[in-house]
Protein backbone atom coordinates (compact mmCIF):
# COMPACT_ATOMS: atom_id res chain seq x y z
CA UNK A 1 0.00 0.00 0.00
CA UNK A 2 1.29 3.46 -0.96
CA UNK A 3 -0.04 5.85 1.69
CA UNK A 4 0.92 8.99 -0.25
CA UNK A 5 -1.77 10.73 -2.27
CA UNK A 6 -1.11 11.58 -5.90
CA UNK A 7 -1.03 15.13 -7.19
CA UNK A 8 -4.38 14.55 -8.87
CA UNK A 9 -5.92 13.48 -5.56
CA UNK A 10 -4.48 16.54 -3.81
CA UNK A 11 -5.91 18.73 -6.57
CA UNK A 12 -9.39 17.25 -6.14
CA UNK A 13 -9.26 18.08 -2.45
CA UNK A 14 -7.84 21.58 -2.91
CA UNK A 15 -10.28 22.60 -5.63
CA UNK A 16 -13.29 21.33 -3.74
CA UNK A 17 -12.21 22.94 -0.48
CA UNK A 18 -11.69 26.34 -2.11
CA UNK A 19 -15.11 26.22 -3.75
CA UNK A 20 -16.93 25.16 -0.60
CA UNK A 21 -15.18 27.79 1.51
CA UNK A 22 -16.65 30.43 -0.80
CA UNK A 23 -20.09 28.94 -1.34
CA UNK A 24 -20.96 26.81 1.67
CA UNK A 25 -20.59 28.63 4.97
CA UNK A 26 -22.84 27.91 7.98
CA UNK A 27 -25.39 30.54 6.93
CA UNK A 28 -25.53 29.14 3.39
CA UNK A 29 -26.05 25.64 4.77
CA UNK A 30 -28.93 26.75 6.97
CA UNK A 31 -30.54 28.55 4.04
CA UNK A 32 -30.11 25.59 1.68
CA UNK A 33 -31.73 23.02 3.97
CA UNK A 34 -34.89 25.12 4.16
CA UNK A 35 -35.50 24.99 0.42
CA UNK A 36 -37.96 22.41 -0.96
CA UNK A 37 -35.07 20.34 -2.31
CA UNK A 38 -33.07 20.50 0.91
CA UNK A 39 -29.89 21.61 -0.87
CA UNK A 40 -28.55 24.37 -3.13
CA UNK A 41 -29.35 23.19 -6.66
CA UNK A 42 -27.12 25.84 -8.22
CA UNK A 43 -24.13 24.77 -6.14
CA UNK A 44 -24.88 21.10 -6.83
CA UNK A 45 -24.95 21.86 -10.56
CA UNK A 46 -21.54 23.50 -10.30
CA UNK A 47 -20.09 20.62 -8.28
CA UNK A 48 -21.44 18.11 -10.78
CA UNK A 49 -20.79 20.01 -13.99
CA UNK A 50 -17.46 21.66 -13.20
CA UNK A 51 -15.89 19.07 -10.89
CA UNK A 52 -17.75 15.92 -11.92
CA UNK A 53 -18.34 15.06 -8.28
CA UNK A 54 -21.10 12.42 -8.65
CA UNK A 55 -19.10 10.68 -11.39
CA UNK A 56 -15.75 10.50 -9.59
CA UNK A 57 -15.89 6.73 -9.12
CA UNK A 58 -17.66 5.93 -12.40
CA UNK A 59 -15.81 4.77 -15.55
CA UNK A 60 -15.14 7.32 -18.27
CA UNK A 61 -17.13 5.14 -20.67
CA UNK A 62 -20.27 6.14 -18.78
CA UNK A 63 -19.46 9.83 -18.44
CA UNK A 64 -17.56 9.50 -15.17
CA UNK A 65 -14.12 10.76 -14.19
CA UNK A 66 -12.67 7.26 -14.03
CA UNK A 67 -11.26 7.49 -10.51
CA UNK A 68 -12.18 5.23 -7.60
CA UNK A 69 -13.34 5.00 -3.98
CA UNK A 70 -10.27 6.86 -2.68
CA UNK A 71 -11.05 9.97 -4.72
CA UNK A 72 -14.71 9.77 -3.75
CA UNK A 73 -13.71 9.51 -0.07
CA UNK A 74 -11.45 12.56 -0.36
CA UNK A 75 -14.29 14.51 -1.92
CA UNK A 76 -16.65 13.37 0.84
CA UNK A 77 -14.15 14.50 3.46
CA UNK A 78 -14.37 18.01 2.06
CA UNK A 79 -18.16 17.98 1.77
CA UNK A 80 -18.29 16.72 5.36
CA UNK A 81 -16.01 19.55 6.45
CA UNK A 82 -18.58 22.02 5.10
CA UNK A 83 -21.55 19.88 6.27
CA UNK A 84 -22.73 20.22 2.68
CA UNK A 85 -26.37 19.29 2.11
CA UNK A 86 -26.41 17.44 -1.20
CA UNK A 87 -27.47 14.18 -2.90
CA UNK A 88 -23.82 13.12 -3.31
CA UNK A 89 -23.83 10.08 -1.00
CA UNK A 90 -27.21 8.87 -2.23
CA UNK A 91 -26.23 9.24 -5.89
CA UNK A 92 -22.51 8.44 -6.06
CA UNK A 93 -22.15 5.95 -3.21
CA UNK A 94 -25.49 4.10 -3.31
CA UNK A 95 -27.47 4.26 -6.57
CA UNK A 96 -24.73 4.57 -9.20
CA UNK A 97 -22.55 1.63 -8.00
CA UNK A 98 -25.55 -0.71 -7.98
CA UNK A 99 -26.58 0.30 -11.49
CA UNK A 100 -22.99 -0.12 -12.66
CA UNK A 101 -22.71 -3.59 -11.10
CA UNK A 102 -26.12 -5.08 -11.84
CA UNK A 103 -27.62 -2.97 -14.61
CA UNK A 104 -28.02 -4.15 -18.16
CA UNK A 105 -26.01 -2.46 -20.91
CA UNK A 106 -29.10 -0.42 -21.81
CA UNK A 107 -29.68 0.65 -18.21
CA UNK A 108 -26.06 1.62 -17.66
CA UNK A 109 -25.90 3.62 -20.88
CA UNK A 110 -29.22 5.32 -20.18
CA UNK A 111 -28.73 6.23 -16.52
CA UNK A 112 -25.06 6.46 -15.55
CA UNK A 113 -24.01 9.38 -17.80
CA UNK A 114 -26.90 11.48 -16.51
CA UNK A 115 -26.07 10.57 -12.90
CA UNK A 116 -22.38 11.30 -13.44
CA UNK A 117 -23.11 14.71 -14.93
CA UNK A 118 -25.62 15.75 -12.29
CA UNK A 119 -28.56 15.83 -14.71
CA UNK A 120 -30.19 13.14 -12.58
CA UNK A 121 -29.84 12.21 -8.93
CA UNK A 122 -30.46 8.78 -7.49
CA UNK A 123 -30.87 6.93 -4.24
CA UNK A 124 -31.34 3.46 -2.76
CA UNK A 125 -34.77 2.71 -1.31
CA UNK A 126 -34.68 0.16 1.50
CA UNK A 127 -37.82 -0.49 3.60
CA UNK A 128 -38.00 -0.42 7.35
CA UNK A 129 -35.00 1.85 7.92
CA UNK A 130 -32.72 -1.12 7.25
CA UNK A 131 -30.09 0.67 5.18
CA UNK A 132 -27.13 -0.51 7.27
CA UNK A 133 -28.42 -4.08 7.23
CA UNK A 134 -29.06 -4.06 3.48
CA UNK A 135 -25.48 -2.90 2.90
CA UNK A 136 -24.17 -5.66 5.21
CA UNK A 137 -22.59 -3.12 7.56
CA UNK A 138 -24.25 -4.27 10.79
CA UNK A 139 -24.96 -7.89 9.93
CA UNK A 140 -25.49 -10.33 7.05
CA UNK A 141 -27.85 -9.00 4.38
CA UNK A 142 -29.30 -12.37 3.38
CA UNK A 143 -32.28 -12.17 5.76
CA UNK A 144 -35.77 -10.75 5.50
CA UNK A 145 -34.84 -7.07 5.87
CA UNK A 146 -36.87 -6.15 2.73
CA UNK A 147 -40.11 -7.63 4.01
CA UNK A 148 -39.53 -11.37 4.04
CA UNK A 149 -42.37 -12.01 1.61
CA UNK A 150 -44.93 -11.19 4.30
CA UNK A 151 -46.84 -8.01 5.17
CA UNK A 152 -44.65 -4.95 5.35
CA UNK A 153 -41.65 -3.87 3.34
CA UNK A 154 -41.97 -3.58 -0.43
CA UNK A 155 -43.43 -6.34 -2.59
CA UNK A 156 -42.96 -6.76 -6.35
CA UNK A 157 -45.13 -8.67 -8.79
CA UNK A 158 -44.59 -9.24 -12.51
CA UNK A 159 -47.07 -7.83 -14.99
CA UNK A 160 -47.17 -7.62 -18.74
CA UNK A 161 -44.27 -5.46 -19.83
CA UNK A 162 -42.66 -4.99 -16.43
CA UNK A 163 -43.22 -5.05 -12.69
CA UNK A 164 -45.40 -3.34 -10.09
CA UNK A 165 -44.19 -2.36 -6.62
CA UNK A 166 -46.33 -2.06 -3.52
CA UNK A 167 -45.24 -1.00 -0.03
CA UNK A 168 -43.51 1.79 1.81
CA UNK A 169 -40.09 2.86 3.01
CA UNK A 170 -38.88 5.52 5.39
CA UNK A 171 -35.54 7.22 6.02
CA UNK A 172 -34.69 7.24 2.31
CA UNK A 173 -31.72 9.53 1.70
CA UNK A 174 -32.67 12.33 -0.74
CA UNK A 175 -35.77 10.31 -1.52
CA UNK A 176 -38.03 13.31 -2.04
CA UNK A 177 -36.10 14.65 -5.05
CA UNK A 178 -34.14 11.73 -6.54
CA UNK A 179 -35.16 10.99 -10.13
CA UNK A 180 -33.71 7.47 -10.17
CA UNK A 181 -34.89 5.16 -7.41
CA UNK A 182 -33.15 1.82 -6.93
CA UNK A 183 -35.75 -0.06 -4.89
CA UNK A 184 -35.13 -3.25 -2.90
CA UNK A 185 -38.27 -5.41 -2.98
CA UNK A 186 -39.38 -8.97 -2.38
CA UNK A 187 -40.93 -11.12 -5.07
CA UNK A 188 -41.99 -14.73 -5.40
CA UNK A 189 -44.52 -14.85 -2.58
CA UNK A 190 -43.97 -16.40 0.82
CA UNK A 191 -42.51 -19.76 -0.22
CA UNK A 192 -40.21 -18.51 -3.00
CA UNK A 193 -39.48 -15.07 -1.62
CA UNK A 194 -36.27 -13.37 -2.68
CA UNK A 195 -34.93 -9.83 -2.68
CA UNK A 196 -34.34 -8.13 -6.02
CA UNK A 197 -33.55 -4.58 -7.07
CA UNK A 198 -35.79 -2.50 -9.31
CA UNK A 199 -35.43 0.86 -11.03
CA UNK A 200 -38.14 3.50 -10.84
CA UNK A 201 -37.75 6.63 -12.96
CA UNK A 202 -39.44 9.20 -10.73
CA UNK A 203 -39.31 12.16 -13.09
CA UNK A 204 -37.21 13.89 -15.73
CA UNK A 205 -34.33 16.03 -14.50
CA UNK A 206 -35.32 19.42 -13.15
CA UNK A 207 -39.06 18.79 -13.02
CA UNK A 208 -39.12 17.31 -9.53
CA UNK A 209 -38.10 20.62 -7.99
CA UNK A 210 -40.72 22.51 -9.98
CA UNK A 211 -43.45 20.09 -8.91
CA UNK A 212 -42.28 20.24 -5.29
CA UNK A 213 -42.93 23.99 -5.28
CA UNK A 214 -46.55 23.54 -6.28
CA UNK A 215 -48.99 23.62 -3.33
CA UNK A 216 -50.17 20.13 -2.42
CA UNK A 217 -47.97 18.37 -4.97
CA UNK A 218 -45.91 15.34 -4.00
CA UNK A 219 -43.17 15.76 -6.60
CA UNK A 220 -43.22 12.15 -7.67
CA UNK A 221 -44.31 12.26 -11.30
CA UNK A 222 -45.12 8.50 -11.28
CA UNK A 223 -48.61 7.04 -10.81
CA UNK A 224 -48.95 5.54 -7.34
CA UNK A 225 -45.75 7.04 -5.92
CA UNK A 226 -46.10 9.43 -2.98
CA UNK A 227 -42.97 11.03 -1.59
CA UNK A 228 -42.97 13.03 1.63
CA UNK A 229 -39.94 14.78 3.05
CA UNK A 230 -39.51 13.77 6.67
CA UNK A 231 -38.72 16.05 9.57
CA UNK A 232 -35.33 14.96 10.86
CA UNK A 233 -32.91 16.26 13.46
CA UNK A 234 -30.10 16.69 10.93
CA UNK A 235 -31.60 18.83 8.19
CA UNK A 236 -28.40 18.61 6.14
CA UNK A 237 -29.09 14.91 5.56
CA UNK A 238 -32.53 15.09 3.93
CA UNK A 239 -34.68 11.98 4.19
CA UNK A 240 -38.08 11.05 2.83
CA UNK A 241 -40.89 8.57 3.26
CA UNK A 242 -41.98 6.78 0.08
CA UNK A 243 -45.32 5.07 -0.44
CA UNK A 244 -45.65 2.86 -3.51
CA UNK A 245 -49.07 1.78 -4.73
CA UNK A 246 -48.67 -0.41 -7.83
CA UNK A 247 -45.78 1.72 -9.08
CA UNK A 248 -44.40 0.64 -12.48
CA UNK A 249 -40.79 -0.49 -12.23
CA UNK A 250 -38.05 -2.22 -14.19
CA UNK A 251 -35.94 -5.09 -12.91
CA UNK A 252 -32.35 -3.98 -12.49
CA UNK A 253 -30.33 -6.15 -14.85
CA UNK A 254 -33.25 -7.12 -17.03
CA UNK A 255 -32.04 -8.45 -20.37
CA UNK A 256 -28.70 -9.66 -19.01
CA UNK A 257 -29.82 -13.16 -18.06
CA UNK A 258 -31.28 -14.72 -14.95
CA UNK A 259 -28.00 -14.51 -13.01
CA UNK A 260 -28.06 -10.72 -13.15
CA UNK A 261 -31.26 -10.63 -11.10
CA UNK A 262 -30.58 -13.56 -8.78
CA UNK A 263 -30.77 -12.86 -5.06
CA UNK A 264 -27.17 -13.94 -4.49
CA UNK A 265 -25.96 -11.36 -7.00
CA UNK A 266 -28.11 -8.69 -5.39
CA UNK A 267 -26.86 -9.33 -1.86
CA UNK A 268 -23.25 -9.45 -3.08
CA UNK A 269 -23.68 -6.17 -4.98
CA UNK A 270 -25.29 -4.52 -1.95
CA UNK A 271 -22.43 -5.69 0.27
CA UNK A 272 -19.82 -4.38 -2.19
CA UNK A 273 -21.69 -1.07 -2.38
CA UNK A 274 -21.74 -0.99 1.41
CA UNK A 275 -17.94 -1.16 1.51
CA UNK A 276 -17.58 1.89 -0.75
CA UNK A 277 -20.40 3.78 0.97
CA UNK A 278 -18.95 3.11 4.43
CA UNK A 279 -15.54 4.42 3.36
CA UNK A 280 -17.13 7.56 1.89
CA UNK A 281 -19.30 8.13 4.95
CA UNK A 282 -16.34 7.57 7.27
CA UNK A 283 -14.32 10.17 5.38
CA UNK A 284 -17.28 12.54 5.48
CA UNK A 285 -17.54 12.13 9.27
CA UNK A 286 -13.80 12.75 9.59
CA UNK A 287 -14.13 15.98 7.60
CA UNK A 288 -16.99 17.17 9.81
CA UNK A 289 -15.05 16.31 12.97
CA UNK A 290 -11.96 18.13 11.66
CA UNK A 291 -13.96 21.29 10.96
CA UNK A 292 -15.69 21.15 14.35
CA UNK A 293 -12.35 20.72 16.12
CA UNK A 294 -10.75 23.58 14.17
CA UNK A 295 -13.62 25.92 15.05
CA UNK A 296 -13.39 24.90 18.70
CA UNK A 297 -9.63 25.52 18.83
CA UNK A 298 -10.12 28.95 17.27
CA UNK A 299 -12.80 29.76 19.84
CA UNK A 300 -10.76 28.76 22.92
CA UNK A 301 -7.89 30.92 21.65
CA UNK A 302 -10.13 33.99 21.66
CA UNK A 303 -12.53 33.37 24.57
CA UNK A 304 -11.07 34.80 27.79
CA UNK A 305 -11.74 33.77 31.36
CA UNK A 306 -9.97 35.17 34.44
CA UNK A 307 -8.03 37.51 32.16
CA UNK A 308 -6.56 34.84 29.88
CA UNK A 309 -7.71 32.71 26.90
CA UNK A 310 -9.40 29.52 28.08
CA UNK A 311 -7.21 27.62 25.62
CA UNK A 312 -4.23 28.35 27.86
CA UNK A 313 -5.66 26.19 30.65
CA UNK A 314 -4.10 22.75 30.78
CA UNK A 315 -7.43 20.97 31.31
CA UNK A 316 -8.77 22.42 28.05
CA UNK A 317 -5.55 21.56 26.21
CA UNK A 318 -5.73 17.94 27.37
CA UNK A 319 -9.32 17.60 26.14
CA UNK A 320 -8.44 19.03 22.74
CA UNK A 321 -5.32 16.86 22.47
CA UNK A 322 -7.39 13.73 23.14
CA UNK A 323 -9.84 14.77 20.41
CA UNK A 324 -7.00 15.37 17.97
CA UNK A 325 -5.58 11.88 18.56
CA UNK A 326 -9.02 10.28 18.04
CA UNK A 327 -9.55 12.32 14.89
CA UNK A 328 -6.23 11.31 13.36
CA UNK A 329 -6.87 7.65 14.13
CA UNK A 330 -10.28 7.88 12.49
CA UNK A 331 -8.79 9.62 9.46
CA UNK A 332 -6.19 6.89 9.00
CA UNK A 333 -8.88 4.21 9.26
CA UNK A 334 -11.08 6.01 6.72
CA UNK A 335 -8.23 6.38 4.23
CA UNK A 336 -7.31 2.72 4.61
CA UNK A 337 -10.91 1.65 4.11
CA UNK A 338 -11.10 3.72 0.92
CA UNK A 339 -7.82 2.27 -0.36
CA UNK A 340 -8.98 -1.25 0.48
CA UNK A 341 -12.29 -0.69 -1.35
CA UNK A 342 -10.42 0.61 -4.39
CA UNK A 343 -8.00 -2.31 -4.34
CA UNK A 344 -10.89 -4.75 -4.15
CA UNK A 345 -12.62 -3.06 -7.10
CA UNK A 346 -9.40 -3.23 -9.11
CA UNK A 347 -8.72 -6.83 -8.07
CA UNK A 348 -5.34 -5.96 -6.56
CA UNK A 349 -6.10 -6.33 -2.85
CA UNK A 350 -4.89 -9.89 -2.50
CA UNK A 351 -4.83 -13.33 -4.09
CA UNK A 352 -8.62 -13.47 -4.20
CA UNK A 353 -9.08 -9.80 -5.12
CA UNK A 354 -10.97 -9.06 -1.92
CA UNK A 355 -10.40 -6.04 0.27
CA UNK A 356 -9.53 -6.20 3.94
CA UNK A 357 -12.49 -7.91 5.68
CA UNK A 358 -14.37 -5.55 8.00
CA UNK A 359 -12.18 -2.53 7.25
CA UNK A 360 -15.06 -0.37 6.01
CA UNK A 361 -17.42 -1.11 8.92
CA UNK A 362 -14.62 -0.61 11.44
CA UNK A 363 -13.56 2.69 9.85
CA UNK A 364 -17.14 3.93 9.84
CA UNK A 365 -17.54 3.00 13.52
CA UNK A 366 -14.35 4.82 14.47
CA UNK A 367 -15.25 7.89 12.41
CA UNK A 368 -18.78 8.14 13.83
CA UNK A 369 -17.44 7.78 17.35
CA UNK A 370 -14.80 10.46 16.75
CA UNK A 371 -17.37 12.85 15.29
CA UNK A 372 -19.70 12.29 18.23
CA UNK A 373 -16.90 12.99 20.73
CA UNK A 374 -15.65 16.10 18.90
CA UNK A 375 -19.15 17.51 18.41
CA UNK A 376 -20.03 17.01 22.08
CA UNK A 377 -16.85 18.70 23.25
CA UNK A 378 -17.38 21.53 20.75
CA UNK A 379 -20.74 22.29 22.33
CA UNK A 380 -19.22 22.16 25.82
CA UNK A 381 -16.13 24.26 25.08
CA UNK A 382 -18.14 26.94 23.31
CA UNK A 383 -19.82 27.55 26.65
CA UNK A 384 -23.23 29.21 26.91
CA UNK A 385 -23.37 30.18 23.24
CA UNK A 386 -22.57 26.59 22.24
CA UNK A 387 -25.74 25.35 23.88
CA UNK A 388 -27.97 27.54 21.74
CA UNK A 389 -29.69 25.53 19.02
CA UNK A 390 -28.82 28.15 16.40
CA UNK A 391 -25.05 27.97 16.90
CA UNK A 392 -23.03 26.33 14.13
CA UNK A 393 -21.62 23.75 16.59
CA UNK A 394 -25.01 22.03 16.44
CA UNK A 395 -24.62 21.36 12.72
CA UNK A 396 -21.91 18.88 13.64
CA UNK A 397 -23.71 17.63 16.74
CA UNK A 398 -26.86 16.83 14.75
CA UNK A 399 -24.85 15.17 11.98
CA UNK A 400 -23.09 12.94 14.53
CA UNK A 401 -26.33 11.92 16.25
CA UNK A 402 -28.30 11.19 13.08
CA UNK A 403 -25.55 9.37 11.19
CA UNK A 404 -25.23 6.86 13.99
CA UNK A 405 -28.99 6.35 14.06
CA UNK A 406 -29.06 5.83 10.30
CA UNK A 407 -25.94 3.67 9.91
CA UNK A 408 -25.15 2.26 13.34
CA UNK A 409 -25.05 1.79 16.17
CA UNK A 410 -21.30 1.77 16.52
CA UNK A 411 -21.12 -1.45 18.53
CA UNK A 412 -22.98 -3.34 15.78
CA UNK A 413 -20.59 -1.98 13.14
CA UNK A 414 -17.65 -3.22 15.20
CA UNK A 415 -19.27 -6.60 15.81
CA UNK A 416 -19.85 -7.01 12.08
CA UNK A 417 -16.23 -6.07 11.33
CA UNK A 418 -15.05 -8.66 13.83
CA UNK A 419 -17.22 -11.35 12.25
CA UNK A 420 -16.00 -10.52 8.73
CA UNK A 421 -12.39 -10.64 9.89
CA UNK A 422 -12.98 -14.05 11.48
CA UNK A 423 -11.95 -12.97 14.97
CA UNK A 424 -14.65 -15.14 16.52
CA UNK A 425 -14.37 -18.10 14.16
CA UNK A 426 -13.50 -20.45 17.00
CA UNK A 427 -15.60 -18.80 19.68
CA UNK A 428 -18.75 -20.81 19.02
CA UNK A 429 -21.14 -18.17 17.72
CA UNK A 430 -19.33 -14.88 17.45
CA UNK A 431 -19.79 -11.65 19.45
CA UNK A 432 -23.39 -12.39 20.43
CA UNK A 433 -22.44 -15.76 21.94
CA UNK A 434 -19.49 -14.25 23.80
CA UNK A 435 -21.72 -11.51 25.21
CA UNK A 436 -24.20 -14.14 26.40
CA UNK A 437 -21.45 -16.16 28.06
CA UNK A 438 -20.16 -13.03 29.79
CA UNK A 439 -23.62 -12.37 31.23
CA UNK A 440 -23.89 -15.93 32.50
CA UNK A 441 -20.54 -15.61 34.24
Amino acid sequence: MDAAFTEEQHEIRRTLRELLLKRCGPDSVKAAVRTPEGYDRELWGELAGRLGLPGLALPAAYGGVGCGPTELALACEETGRAVLPSPLIATAALAAPLILTLGSARQRAGLLPALAGGELTGTLVVPGGQLATALALTGPNDGGWAGGGRAGGIQARPVAGGWRLYGEAGQVLAGHTAEVLVVAAHTGGFTRSRTLLFVVRAEAAGKAAERAREPGADGAGVPGLLRTRQTVLDETRAQARLELREVPAELLGEGEGEAAGAEASVTAALAATGVVAAAALAAEAVGAADAALARTVAHVKEREQFGRPIGSFQAVQHRLADLYVRLQAARSAAYYAAWSAGAAAAGTAGPDGAGEPGAAALALAQALEALRAVAAEAVQLHGGIGFTWEHEAHLYFKRAACDELLLGPVHRLRARAAEEAGLFAGAGGGPAALASEAVDV
